[in-house]
């Protein structure tokens, strides 16, 4: 199946802002080695040494890593599951999120709805207590959140991993980019479990992006119930998009992420896809000296929408809901700490279309944000806001040891 030639929608083509919300029971830990850039890190010792904080479930279960010996440490050894009975977003206020993303002057939002962990931030269909209403912060995150977003005249999206559930399985931990392939749950049961998933989103809230990770079990993808899902989601949303991590043929935009498969970034449609820092969750680890600086955010902005690109951001809530250190009581300290406390990632863009529009709207980003200089490339694999031109380099030797002794700059496959 392909829907490689289907062209964007005209919302698509204009939207050059978003937000990604990466939120879950992971915000609590809020821990990962802040190693370096995806793709510019030996795919050999960067799961052990993971710096995406959402992949902390997975990172603590591997033996003698950092992130193993701090579960320890700071957390007893406890299970994973025991953050989301302490996950307590008591802050969360959906239309706060929302108006701030508006005066950012995003497009549209998307929020996780369930990450690798397995856990669901809405009552999703046969989850039993793997979900937010269930357990921990005891309510749906994901309704209120939609409904501030449309209020606030936004587009939805959702994003669902549907190639991995570490809640699914008994399987050991991801340790290589082979294991991502092959301990992955793939069989009918797991197929109609995220199907289940994905359509209870596609009706209740009708979104505009289906934002799918990593893969589709392949028992989906053979028996056709892929096939069926996505056509039940383009009768349901007509100008809906879907991105290009299914394992299959199926896309309406490509997606790059930090330095890896900058290939895709090309063609009719396509977006780039990083944090702020090394982490698309909220990391404790990581401060300003590990995170974009206005000025490189601008020129990343830059570079991508010149290149027939858009932008967005992506906000990581802390563990009670606002963004950690969020100076919420004067409107340019929060841009500020909002700004350092999102991720980017940039959204569906069409190589033909609102080049005008573009290079008006890359200007007022850069206002905002400070910045109005020429865009650099190679700033996608940075992460420092002092001294904010370094480099791999540099990274690694801010990186343990042991982990400059084996990175590499060569990209990963993913």
């Amino acid at each position: 199946m392909t829907d490689s030639s289907r062209p964007l929608p005209e919302w698509a083509q204009q939207a050059t802002l978003g937000i990604f919300v990466h939120w879950g029971p992971y915000s609590v830990p809020a821990w990962a080695e802040p190693t370096g850039a995806w793709g510019a890190i030996d795919p050999e010792i960067w799961f052990a040494h993971n710096a995406y904080a959402e992949w902390y479930a997975n990172t603590m279960r591997i033996e003698g890593s950092p992130a193993a010996r701090h579960q320890a440490e700071a957390h007893a050894g406890q299970p994973y599951d025991r953050f989301l009975d302490e996950w307590a977003p008591d802050q969360f206020d959906p239309d706060d999120w929302a108006s701030l993303f508006r005066a950012v002057g995003a497009d549209y939002v998307i929020p996780t709805t369930k990450h690798h962990d397995g856990i669901a931030l809405w009552e999703a269909p046969r989850s039993g207590g793997r979900n937010t209403v269930a357990r921990g912060p005891r309510r749906d995150l994901l309704s209120p959140l939609a409904d501030a977003i449309r209020r606030a005249g936004m587009r939805l999206g959702v994003y669902y991993s549907g190639g991995l559930d570490w809640s699914f399985t008994d399987l050991p931990p991801i340790q290589s980019q082979d294991d991502v392939e092959t301990i992955r749950p793939t069989d009918a049961a797991y197929a109609r479990y995220a199907t289940d998933h994905v359509r209870d989103l596609i009706d209740r809230f009708r979104p505009s992006i289906i934002w799918n990770d990593i893969d589709w079990p392949d028992a989906g993808k053979h028996d056709g119930s892929l096939d069926e899902l996505i056509r039940h989601y383009r009768d349901a949303v007509p100008d809906g998009i879907v991105n290009d991590r299914w394992g299959t043929d199926l896309w309406d935009y490509r997606t790059s992420e930090y330095a890896h498969d900058v290939g895709n970034e090309g063609g009719s449609g396509w977006e780039h896809t990083r944090g702020l820092g090394f982490s698309f969750g909220h990391n404790r680890v990581e401060d300003e000296a590990l995170t974009l600086s206005p000025r490189e955010l601008a020129r990343l902005y830059a570079d991508v929408v010149s290149r027939g690109g858009a932008a967005a951001a992506q906000r990581r809530p802390g563990r009670v809901g606002p963004d950690p250190g969020r100076a919420a009581a004067h409107p340019r300290g929060r841009r500020r700490v909002a700004q350092r406390d999102q991720a980017a990632h940039l959204v569906p863009a069409h190589a033909h279309g609102r080049r005008g529009g573009e290079r008006r709207r890359g200007r007022r980003l850069g206002a905002r944000v400070g910045e109005r200089g020429p865009p650099d490339r190679g700033r996608r694999e940075r992460g420092g806001r002092r001294g904010g031109d370094r480099g791999p380099a540099e990274r690694r030797r801010r990186a343990p040891a042991r982990v400059r002794r084996r990175a590499t700059s060569s990209p990963a496959r993913r």
